[in-house]
This record gives C-alpha cells, structure tokens and sequence, in this order.
C-alpha cells in the first residue's frame, strides 16, 4: 500500500513462462516452424496504489527459447520497479525511451532480439494499465488522445526523414471529421477478418479440404494457405483450397521466409494460377531490396510481411523501397504500442494497406485494437483491409475476441484484452504447470 497522500509507484515486474502443446495436433505448422508450441512471456505490472489494478501484457513465442525472453524481461525491471505509476502512465512515450535507451541494455538490442520482444510485454502491460485506469479499451483511449499527446508516444528517431512529429498531429487532427461515421460502421459490422485456421501447412488434404468448407459455411471471404516446403504439394493444396472457397473469395499464400529471391519469384509465378491476394513472407524479413525485386516481379499478386520486421527502422526502409503492399504489423514483435503507432503513420503516409498478423497466443486479442484505431484515426482508406485471425487459445482469456460474420466486434472491457485466466496460467506455466508434468 502506499502511504497515505503518497505517491503510488510500480512495486514489482511479475513474469511467467506460458507454454501450450500446440503442437500435438500441428496446429500453427508451416514451412519454417513444423512443430510450435505456441507460448507467451506473460508480464503482470504490480504497483501500491489502491485502485488494486495491474498491468497485464505478453510477447509472443513458440517454445523453446521462451525461458530466454522471460530473463530479458527480469533485466529490465529495474527500470520499471520504484517509478511513478501517474509518471509512466502520463509519458508512455519518455517510459519507451526509458526502456529502450538504457545505455547498457540497448547493447544487446539494440531495439531488436529478445530484449526488444520483452520490451513489448513490458510496454504492452503499461498501456493496458493506462487503459484499465481510464476506464475503457485501448482502441478508445487511442482515438481520445489529443494530437500532441498521441504523436509524443512515438519515438521519431532514425524515422525523421519519412515522419516527424508535427506531421503526426497534423494527421491526427485532419481524421476528426470522419471519425464518427468510420467508428459506427465498424461498431455495428467489426473489422473484417481473414482466416489461417484452414490452412495449416501440416494438415492433410482431409482436413484442408473439410475446413475450407468450414470456413465457406462460416461466412469467411479471405482465407490463407500455408506453402514453401514442397513445390508438389503447394500446387495440389492450392487447388484443392481454391475448388473449395470458389474463384469469388480471396486465397492469401504464406512461405513463411523459406525461400531465396530467385526461388521465391519462381515459386509465387507458378502458384500465380490460383489467384493470390498475396504472398507472405516470400523471403528473409531482413532482405528489403530482396522483397522489392520480389514485389516487381510477381504484380499483380501483392508482396505482404511484417511479423517478423523487428523494429520501425526495417519498416521504414520496406516502405520507402515500394518492398509491400501489405504492411503486416505484429503487436509483440514491434516493441510494443508505441512503435507499432509509428509504423501506422507511416504506412498511411504512403497509402500502404495495413492487415494485421495475429494468431499465436493473444494476438488477436491485441490487434483488434490497433486495427480499430488504425482504421478510425489513421488509414486513409479501409475498403482492402482485414486483420488476421486464428481460431487458437483465446479461451484462455479473460476477455477473448469475439468474432461475428467473419469479423472482430469492436472490445469493450477496459484494458488491453491480455488478461490471461488465472487457471490457466497455473496450468500451462513451463515447466511445474500440470500441462507439462509427465503423465
């Protein structure tokens, strides 16, 4: 408890290894990960106010190397523990400085690796403590911001030669107008969504097949197939999902960074026949210049990535190089909320169609946040966008997404959605958790 008429500070980074055995049933299986255990460094931010809130938030994992990210956070609580919970919560931008500027930290970053996925469970936890203190989602206290607060979350540094912060505001400012009428429209119909559910690359051709039909029956317009392992295979799964789906509705292709450029051009032309949205992750997340020769190549089929782009910088330079047409942020690879806004504004400067990576372990619980604001705030245009969606875990929430007509209705618990059920957090913990004890 603080003392009377003191100010309350954060007491403690609680942090816990969650891991589910997702991969007894190959779910989440593609070309680079065939076996995922799809896991979570789980971050509860503790303070002595007498409000009794906490901040909840995660990263993503899938298993092994799990034990590695909850270390990086434990680095990182002594910046948090001791400080104001009104001075955070107030400069969420100068608290990312903080946490990123360290001078010793940032030389194993800097601002990219596992210090910097920890740096997202840290943050994310701070923003829906910021949420659950003001009393509503985070997509709303996004949109309430005013300009100058807003555009200060973000940290223009290595950034400024595509956005400054006066540019921000001035954006933030020229949506207001039109706010209203997006957010009723997606209030009453949601985000539009796509489905990975189907297409999983260690499904047999069985259950592809029944999905597809799931997914049709279902009301999903967009549905996305994992390939890259075998060209034979690709061909085959590929027709057999679009026989299913129909040439009205969208088929996306994700390769998951498995091949070469040449490779990756070679393989998205033969698979061209089949009509692609896109093509996900064709290559290396680091490969730009790669992703641009890529992207000219195959058009009309559009290039997309992001869950794997570790910071704004590698954003930026994707951008400028005409690399995507699809900007796929992903909540807990970025270093939380704060940079995730920045790769929106500057996806909405170049006209870039943002559809957000999701699935995992609370993705989709996060990104329909940003989606929502993005399309309320931010982009210049929602027709072609859809967030992902990955029918995996969500019971484990405390607040799940909840989707309708292949859509995410709009959150309305305050907070951020990562509350992650007590129950399951006993149960799943790695290794004591009774998920993992030997049978």
């Amino acid at each position: 408890m603080a003392a009377p008429g003191g100010t309350p500070r954060f007491v403690a980074v609680d942090v816990i290894d969650l891991r589910f055995p997702t991969s007894l049933q190959l779910d989440g299986s593609d070309a680079m990960n065939p076996d995922p255990d799809y896991s979570a460094t789980y971050v509860a931010l503790r303070t002595d106010a007498d409000d009794g809130l906490e901040g909840h938030g995660f990263t993503f994992t899938i298993g092994r190397g799990n034990e590695v990210c909850v270390a990086a956070v434990r680095a990182l609580a002594p910046l948090v523990v001791g400080r104001s919970v009104a001075g955070v919560l107030d400069d969420l931008g100068g608290f990312w400085k903080a946490l990123t500027g360290d001078s010793q930290l940032r030389w194993i970053g800097p601002e990219k690796g596992v210090i910097h996925l920890a740096t997202a469970a840290v943050v994310n936890a701070a923003w829906d403590l910021r949420a659950k203190r003001d009393g509503k989602p985070l997509w709303r206290v996004l949109c309430d911001m005013a300009p100058e607060e807003l555009a200060g979350c973000i940290d223009y540094r290595y950034i400024s030669d595509e956005i400054t912060e006066e540019w921000v505001r001035e954006r933030v400012r020229a949506t207001r107008p039109r706010r209203a009428e997006r957010e009723a429209a997606l209030l009453a119909g949601g985000v539009p969504a796509y489905t990975t559910s189907a297409g999983w690359l260690g499904y047999d051709d069985d259950k592809l097949r029944a999905l597809c039909r799931e997914a049709v029956a279902a009301g999903w317009t967009h549905v996305k197939l994992k390939v890259g392992r075998d060209r034979a295979d690709d061909l085959r799964r590929a027709a057999i999902l679009r026989e299913e789906i129909g040439d009205e509705r969208f088929l996306m292709l994700d390769a998951n960074q498995v091949w070469d450029v040449d490779e990756a051009i070679d393989r998205t032309l033969e698979l061209s026949r089949f009509a692609p949205l896109w093509i996900e992750e064709p290559t290396s997340p680091d490969d730009v210049l790669g992703h641009a020769r890529i992207a000219r190549a195959v058009d009309p089929v559009g290039v997309a990535t992001g869950e794997h782009v570790h910071n704004r910088v590698m954003f930026k330079q994707l951008l400028q190089a005409d690399a995507i047409r699809y900007c796929q942020i992903d909540s807990a690879r970025l270093g939380g909320v704060n940079e995730v806004l920045s790769v929106l504004f500057m996806a909405a400067k170049r006209g870039v169609t943002v559809c957000p990576h999701a699935g995992g372990v609370g993705l989709c619980e996060y990104v329909q946040h940003l989606a929502l604001f993005d399309a309320i705030a931010v982009a210049p245009d929602v027709t072609d966008r859809v967030v992902e969606y990955v029918d995996h875990l969500h019971e484990h929430f405390v607040h799940p997404v909840r989707i309708r007509a292949a859509a995410y209705l709009a959150p309305e618990a305050p907070g951020y959605s990562a509350d992650i059920l007590p129950e399951s957090r006993e149960r799943y913990r790695f290794p004591d958790g009774v998920a993992w004890l030997p049978s």
